[in-house]
């Protein structure tokens, strides 16, 4: 049976009132981390006020949330030089299990997956840094020098021999990927491939009156999109903006923090709470 693909849209003012770039990273590390901590596979990056530009931030944002989720073995390959990146030292460990903490060759194992990049072509295949200390092959020509890929591991000893995987397949937590786009909210919740779709709002049903609603739709649904606003603007303001009703477009409008005791709450406070209750409830 596939597994639930749990998707989270989060919007790009997120880190608009947020000015220096020290406390943007922090932010999208704390963002980051919660996503892997309670298992999410996509983050979208969408924009959420039509009057601003806002490629800026949503750039900065995937590229944060990108290298944050990249095992930091293959960060110098894959990232240049870029001064977004100034304060990327201070970004939380995500200790996934495509994070491994080893870098000995000894410690593979048959049948383990790691993330690799393709370094170099050579008669019998293509050369991969794995992450320990000599690169393995790959006898696979149809990868670019460059390319990131999910491996398998199938031969260790004096040579390391890898074959090349589907993430979708590895059965523990694999990390998330991140997209930025470019439709507005109203275009994104209307995407078909999505089959259960929860807002997160103030004014919205208390989680555990429509708990039960949620989880009979939860279980037979295998791409689930939660969506949140930003503190200044939630998503029913957001939505109002297009002419829409966000209680049409969605399958539920929940509040998760009830009571709260703060005029507002964060993007990333309301991610927490949110897949922290949902992890609770219902199984993913």
């Amino acid at each position: 049976m596939d597994k639930k693909q749990l998707s989270i849209a989060i919007p790009a003012s997120t880190i608009s009132d947020t000015p220096h770039l020290r406390e943007k990273t922090a932010k999208i590390g704390l963002i980051g981390r919660t996503a892997a901590i309670f298992r999410v596979n996509e983050i979208i990056v969408y924009p959420d006020n039509p009057k601003v530009d806002q490629r800026r931030d949503m750039d900065f944002m995937a590229l944060l949330l990108s290298y944050l989720e990249t095992p930091q073995y293959l960060r110098k390959q894959l990232f240049k030089l870029d001064p977004d990146l100034e304060f990327a030292g201070i970004l939380p460990p995500l200790r996934t299990p495509h994070h491994p903490l080893s870098g000995k060759t000894k410690h593979l194992q048959i049948g383990e997956y790691r993330e690799g990049v393709v370094l170099s072509e050579a008669k019998e295949g293509l050369f991969v840094d794995i992450g320990v200390q000599q690169p393995a092959l790959l006898r696979q020509k149809e990868f670019a020098v460059g390319n990131r890929l999910t491996l398998q591991v199938v031969n260790v000893g004096k040579n390391i021999e890898v074959q090349a995987a589907n993430r979708e397949d590895v059965l523990v937590y694999w990390g998330y990927r991140v997209r930025v786009e470019k439709r507005s909210f109203g275009q994104l919740v209307a995407d078909e491939g999505f089959d259960l779709r929860i807002a997160t709002a103030r004014v919205g049903d208390y989680f555990m009156d429509v708990a039960e609603r949620i989880g009979a739709k939860w279980g037979s649904s295998q791409r689930v999109l939660m969506a949140f606003g930003a503190p200044s603007r939630g998503l029913h303001e957001i939505t109002d903006d297009e002419g829409l009703k966000l209680d049409e477009i969605v399958d539920f409008v929940v509040n998760t923090v009830p009571g709260q005791g703060t005029v507002t709450v964060r993007t990333e406070e309301a991610l927490l709470a949110t897949l922290a209750i949902f992890n609770v409830h219902f199984s993913y």
